[in-house]
């Protein structure tokens, strides 16, 4: 079993004019294989930066507080460091490549974190499989990296290098947003066959509860201000639907006046 943990997290994102803004303010966290953690809360809380803290963006800096992946130190690690580490991060934005098939994008970081190329005949049918799953034309594999890709076939493809790259700990940030139904359940049943074999821990960023009726998370985790602010199972997701975050308000500009 493999554990990623948060401890007393801090983190600054560098703005616009170059100030530095303080965004998380003590972020405590463990998600171990196998479990579903969904982070939930209001637009500007923080939940997005926890994603990009993990993963290594420069524009966040830890200020205080550790991240450690099996007992190793992660923000230790470069950026692809920490992805052959086992880190995935799934972008609620993923950017276009130019001039690079989603088949070579493929082979290319499969070839990364296994130290060797994995073999044509084997990697095409492993590749072939996985889309078939996701419901994508096999002539999605020639097209440039999210060029020109609706929302869907976006979140599709981030999903396709889930179920190829097997991390050990995805982080899934927002990949809700911009999904019809039938593209939300698509991605949700490969997120499922995922997190099936127990082999990875997933954390999933949401503003809202339903991806959560198709993807059941184990723990529920409340994020304002920068911070965790309630913790619970399933039935708090089930609560946020029916009350919102308003109750949440008071703990947020408790918060800000004691920063």
């Amino acid at each position: 079993m493999s554990t990623l943990e948060i401890k007393d997290l801090h983190v600054n994102v560098t703005t616009g004019d170059g100030e530095e803004k303080a965004i998380l303010n003590g972020v405590n966290l463990v998600v171990n294989s196998g479990q579903t953690h969904a982070v939930m809360g209001p637009n500007g809380s923080g939940k997005s930066t926890l994603a990009y803290a993990i993963a290594g963006h420069p524009r966040y800096t830890v200020t205080s507080g550790s991240i450690t992946l099996d007992g190793q130190d992660v923000l230790a690690l470069s950026v692809d460091e920490r992805a052959r580490a086992g880190l995935f991060l799934a972008m609620q934005y993923p950017v276009e490549v130019a001039g690079v098939s989603v088949a070579n994008f493929l082979r290319t970081a499969a070839t990364a974190l296994r130290g060797q190329a994995p073999a044509v005949r084997t990697w095409v049918k492993e590749v072939k499989a996985a889309m078939d799953k996701l419901g994508m034309d096999p002539a999605f594999s020639e097209r440039n990296v999210n060029e020109g890709f609706s929302g869907g076939e976006k979140k599709r493809h981030e999903i396709l290098q889930l179920e190829l790259l097997k991390p050990r700990f995805a982080i899934l940030d927002e990949t809700d947003s911009g999904l019809d139904i039938d593209a939300l359940r698509v991605v949700s049943e490969g997120v499922n066959r995922v997190r099936e074999t127990g082999d990875t821990g997933v954390l999933l960023i949401t503003h809202y509860t339903r991806i959560l009726r198709y993807i059941k998370p184990d723990m529920v985790h409340v994020f304002v201000g920068g911070a965790i602010v309630e913790e619970g199972g399933p039935e708090l997701a089930e609560r946020l639907e029916a009350e919102g975050y308003e109750r949440f308000i008071p703990v947020k500009a408790a918060l800000s006046v004691t920063l």
